[in-house]
């Protein structure tokens, strides 16, 4: 449920504008104020079942503007490559210390320079 949780609260981050105030502050209070489903229906004065279903719906439209647009995908995509590309600049400065010689720090450069460029198409 915590992986759901999560993965729902990043959604909610890249595509809450594109939904309506209602479903905003449903999802807001459920997710990420880790309000009860009772808890909402009383602050809102809607039913129990009203906010069951606006949440239930609303977290299918987050899942189809992702299945659309991506940016979910796309942001663990650059998180990868920025955490690759760390890695590198690590090992760069091992060889660096350890006196590596120019032809392995150029590889290591050129590697770095690959994954930046990778990050900067995506």
């Amino acid at each position: 449920m915590i992986e759901k949780k999560l993965e729902i609260s990043m959604l909610y981050d890249f595509y809450s504008q594109l939904l309506t105030e209602k479903q905003r502050d449903m999802i807001d209070l459920y997710y990420n104020q880790d309000l009860s489903l009772g808890e909402i229906a009383e602050d809102l004065h809607v039913s129990r079942q009203a906010v069951y279903d606006t949440i239930k719906r609303t977290e299918k439209i987050l899942y189809d503007y992702e299945e659309k647009l991506k940016l979910l995908h796309l942001f663990h995509s650059k998180m990868i490559n920025i955490e690759k590309i760390q890695e590198k600049v690590f090992a760069l400065e091992k060889k660096i210390d350890a006196s590596a010689s120019t032809e392995e720090l150029k590889e290591e450069v050129s590697a770095i320079k690959l994954l930046f460029g990778e990050l900067l198409n995506n």
